[in-house]
């Protein structure tokens, strides 16, 4: 965690740019109010609803570099959208959570006005998030395709009928072929995403490393790897089945592109990171916990919680004539 470092804005005037979803811009009251409550707090505020995904491969527009935060009303899809405004800057991302789970949120949306005060008054740390780079070699072509990703990569068949036949490397040496619907290589930030529902592991926002989940493996041993920030994980298509028509390539599930047999991909950790702004020092641990409700009660004291609240239920309506005996178990469930 480091503390916000504020761009000095032309004529001292503070820019706020704020990233919805075109549904909850004309439907939800929400984002006029955050507009007018950052306008009052001496923001000149942008509002922008709509991110066209750009070509694979292509650059995406950046907000403007004095640009104090970008406050994001909406779901982790948008919090993805609004990382490509600021790829490569060092303008933080807020999120206001507007949709399911809101992993990289910061705040739910009855927490607005605390949230809106805190930006005016600058306090706030910033999280920096691992960002992957990658590179697309393509045969024939002498100069690779270039993209990033926050959460993950996918390289996945594109024939429904079929499998995709990969090579994993990992610092160019060669680990592993097989057949498979595809791979993820995800962040640390992603590993909560794609990867973790295809069985990957959860990795720390602090750890500095990626991870390759292969998808549906036609293998004994296709498990997910763990490298560290130093490493890079290569990918190639093989032209085994010759039927194959090669692979669909995807990065947060926005730039996305068809790529044919032979293709390599590397992955390597990028230079630059995504600037989260926190309000609170909630630890990962919690908020792992919290969004996705584990079940931190293990089944033993769940039953002896529902065993006391019977037994103490039983006791009170033995002593209070005319309460049914109703055992309350909401403690254990």
């Amino acid at each position: 965690m480091s503390l916000p470092d504020v761009p000095a804005g032309a004529d001292g005037v503070r820019k706020a740019v704020i990233v919805t979803h075109p549904r909850l811009a004309t439907g939800s009251p929400v984002v006029a109010d955050t507009m007018a409550a950052l306008e009052s707090c001496g923001f000149d505020v942008r509002l922008i609803d709509k991110i066209d995904p750009r070509p694979f491969g292509q650059p995406t527009p950046h907000v403007d570099d004095d640009t104090e935060i970008v406050v994001v009303l909406g779901g982790d899809g948008t919090i993805l959208r609004a990382a490509e405004l600021v790829k490569g800057t060092r303008v933080p991302v807020l999120g206001v959570n507007l949709g399911h789970v809101g992993f990289l949120a910061e705040f739910e949306s009855f927490e607005l006005e605390e949230a809106v005060r805190r930006i005016a008054s600058r306090d706030y740390t910033i999280d920096e998030r691992m960002i992957a780079d990658m590179e697309v070699w393509i045969p024939g072509r002498d100069v690779p395709l270039r993209d990033w990703a926050l959460n993950d990569i996918t390289l996945e068949h594109t024939d429904r009928g079929s499998m995709i036949e990969v090579g994993i490397e990992v610092d160019g040496v060669a680990m592993s072929s097989f057949g498979c619907d595809g791979v993820i290589v995800s962040t640390p930030t992603g590993s909560t995403a794609y990867a973790f529902s295809a069985g990957g592991p959860v990795i720390w926002p602090g750890v500095e490393a990626l991870e390759l989940t292969p998808l549906a493996a036609h293998a004994l041993f296709a498990r997910p790897l763990i490298i560290g920030s130093k490493s890079t994980f290569g990918i190639e298509i093989l032209d085994s089945p010759p039927s194959s028509s090669g692979g669909w390539i995807c990065c947060d599930g926005r730039r996305q592109g068809r790529v044919p047999n032979g293709t390599r991909v590397i992955v390597r950790a990028s230079d630059s990171h995504l600037r989260l702004a926190r309000l609170e020092d909630v630890p990962f641990t919690r908020r792992l916990v919290t969004k996705f409700d584990l079940p931190v009660i293990g089944w033993r004291e769940q039953s002896k919680r529902t065993a006391h609240a019977r037994w103490n239920g039983a006791a009170d309506d033995e002593a209070t004539p005319g309460i049914s005996a109703t055992p309350d178990t909401r403690e254990g469930a």
